[in-house]
């Protein structure tokens, strides 16, 4: 089991694009709506990593999974408030089935994101329905948080399935094939 580099997720991003380039991936106008996907992830991120979260939405949807970024949200505020918290909490708790951390460097630091986290915990965990995708940067550094190592992580691993596989890989040392997890 391996994290995904920011360069690798950008390769395996740019794939599953083909013609269409990554670049407005993830709607300025602030439009989202649900889709007929079976499975909605609420999309944890830190708002600087907006081509990341562009590479991340589109993995997932290429997987047949409807992604939620709360600022391609029309009915959030346009600046954050309490009304913002409420809505997300919202969210992750009843609106969407599963909840990840895009675990970059930037997002571990996040107030919003560790907030996130502690919201999903109690309702999503216990379900396995919660994981971090872990970004290292392109020299394998990853910072993450001793609290971190208590959540199943979405990583890659070159060994299983007779080729490169994408599994959600638990504290425990047990894990899922991810299009599994997704559709569970």
């Amino acid at each position: 089991m391996s994290f995904f580099t920011e360069q690798e997720f950008r390769n395996i991003a740019n794939q599953k694009a083909g013609f269409r380039g990554l670049s407005g991936t993830v709607n300025e106008t602030r439009m989202f709506s649900a889709s007929s996907s079976s499975t909605s992830v609420f999309l944890s991120h830190a708002h600087q990593d907006k081509e990341k979260i562009e590479q991340a939405k589109l993995f997932f949807e290429n997987l047949g999974i409807q992604i939620y970024v709360d600022w391609a949200d029309q009915t959030m505020p346009e600046r954050t408030s309490g009304v913002t918290a409420q809505n997300i909490k919202k969210q992750i708790i009843t609106k969407n089935d599963k909840f990840i951390l895009l675990a970059t460097n930037n997002a571990v630091v996040s107030k919003w994101c560790n907030w996130e986290i502690g919201i999903a915990d109690p309702f999503k965990l216990p379900n396995k329905k919660m994981a971090l995708l872990p970004l290292a940067d392109n020299r394998g550094n990853w910072q993450g948080n001793e609290y971190l190592q208590i959540y199943p992580r979405i990583e890659k691993n070159p060994t299983k399935s007779g080729g490169e596989g994408y599994f959600v890989w638990y504290p425990d040392g047990s894990y899922d094939n991810l299009a599994t997890w997704l559709n569970r």
